[in-house]
């Protein structure tokens, strides 16, 4: 490739790699948004328990990459993105083949370790094939990549689930890391290095430390984890709150698929537009939507039957999910342009990469906590319709199928979503004094100087 012009030719291993991407987000998202219902439907687990195992996977796989990328950077790109692959073949593979609880547990871990290779080493393929010329364009075709694969996977499961049971799943997202693994193995060939110097793991734990003693920054990391723990609702709660409360052959996996879309449609517009705002005011325009989008997820209780619209019967509760996950990609739109520049200004000069890697690990405090409390609500609002009585069970089939009212014990289901609008409302009042105090502090800091 011709340095120093703006071009949207690239070299082929950013075109493989990208290849290689979209399968990866499409394996990932088609198992981790049917995960919990797989747990507790194939592996025999409850609604808590599933939450912590779920959560602690989707931590995990934000939190790996710090040290992998490091490993991935001595091994070589293709060399890691070959392990990658391979480890994923096999832990989805696992899901699919074993059913208890240890064998699926390593799977899982498995899946981890090579998820964990794949985004430091795209990413890092993305950036070495492109210049300060087209980088941007790079990382649009790259972002857009992502996109279309979480699509595409959540697009296919559904009917998997439906047709062959939620137990399929994961050999989807085995035989598309292993589609992966057979591209990169006959077409990847590395780019040449750019300027990225391979980092060791002493280098990587300083920069954490040094992104961690920055409170600011911190803080903000904390603060937005209450974002990121409603978004993560599309993969904890509300998968399992649909089957139970609507029934079997609704489809929660394209309800997901509605963020992404609207994230895609409306991204470069709402960055155009708050473009000369302060990273925090367009922050606080996230926050104060996010709670919102629970509100309307929780008002399907509100709707007596279905719900006509230009002639077409819709349930309540597939109107209000799309409403309330469009509300939450609007969200995205003002939060993730905006904080990953407030992470950059935070950066020590060549530390930025650094800083928003660590900017990262607000999904990793929110997968942690939003998916245990899914647990736990789900319990407690809206359980496993296997878990209760036969007379229980009978009733929940009948209503499902319009024959009657709902059992007593879903009455107060949407109260789910309620808990996470004071999830949102809570982060929002902590943003409020954030913004508050660090203005009054940069203000005292223009005087002195």
């Amino acid at each position: 490739m011709e340095k120093g012009t703006s071009t949207w030719k690239f070299p082929r291993a950013f075109w493989t790699g990208n290849a290689a991407e979209l399968c990866e987000r499409a394996a990932y998202y088609g198992t981790f948004i049917a995960l919990r219902t797989y747990l507790i439907r194939v592996v025999g687990l409850d609604d808590i328990q599933s939450g912590v195992i779920a959560g602690l996977f989707g931590a995990l796989i934000y939190l790996f990459p710090f040290f992998t990328g490091a490993l991935a950077d001595r091994m070589g790109f293709r060399n890691g993105l070959m392990l990658a692959f391979a480890l994923l073949t096999v832990g989805y593979g696992m899901l699919g083949v074993f059913s208890t609880l240890a064998p699926v547990l390593v799977g899982l871990f498995v899946i981890v370790v090579g998820g964990a290779f794949v985004k430091p080493v795209i990413t890092g393929t993305v950036s070495k094939s492109s210049d300060s010329y087209n980088r941007a364009r790079a990382f649009s075709i790259f972002y857009m990549v992502v996109n279309i694969g979480s699509f595409t996977g959540k697009t296919i499961v559904a009917p998997m689930r439906i047709q062959m049971g939620v137990d399929t799943v994961p050999y989807f997202s085995s035989a598309a890391s292993l589609v992966a693994l057979v591209l990169v193995f006959l077409t990847f060939r590395p780019p040449a290095d750019g300027e990225e110097q391979p980092r060791n793991i002493h280098e990587v734990l300083q920069g954490m430390w040094m992104a961690m003693s920055n409170l600011r920054f911190l803080a903000l990391i904390l603060i937005t984890a209450g974002f990121w723990a409603i978004q993560g609702q599309l993969y904890a709660a509300m998968p399992d709150y649909v089957l139970r409360m609507a029934g079997e052959t609704y489809k929660p996996e394209w309800y997901a698929n509605v963020n992404p879309l609207v994230v895609v449609l409306f991204v470069v517009a709402i960055t155009q537009m708050v473009r000369n705002w302060k990273p925090q005011n367009s922050i606080l325009v996230a926050m104060a939507l996010i709670p919102m989008s629970s509100l309307a997820m929780a008002s399907s209780a509100a709707f007596n039957g279905n719900i006509n619209i230009f002639g077409v019967s819709i349930h309540p509760i597939t109107l209000m999910m799309v409403v309330g996950i469009s509300i939450q990609g609007l969200a995205e739109c003002f939060l993730s342009p905006k904080y990953l520049e407030f992470a950059s200004k935070q950066a020590p000069k060549g530390k930025e990469g650094v800083f928003l890697g660590f900017a990262h690990m607000n999904t990793f405090f929110a997968w942690l906590f939003g998916f245990i409390l899914s647990g736990f609500l789900l319990s407690k609002y809206c359980p496993e319709p296997t878990t209760l009585s036969q007379a229980v069970q009978d009733q929940h089939a009948l209503a499902l199928a319009g024959q009657g009212p709902m059992p007593a014990i879903y009455a107060h289901a949407h109260y789910l979503w309620y808990a996470y609008s004071l999830v949102g409302l809570t982060s929002l009042v902590a943003l409020l004094i954030f913004v508050f105090a660090t203005n009054r502090m940069d203000a005292k800091k223009a005087q002195t100087i």
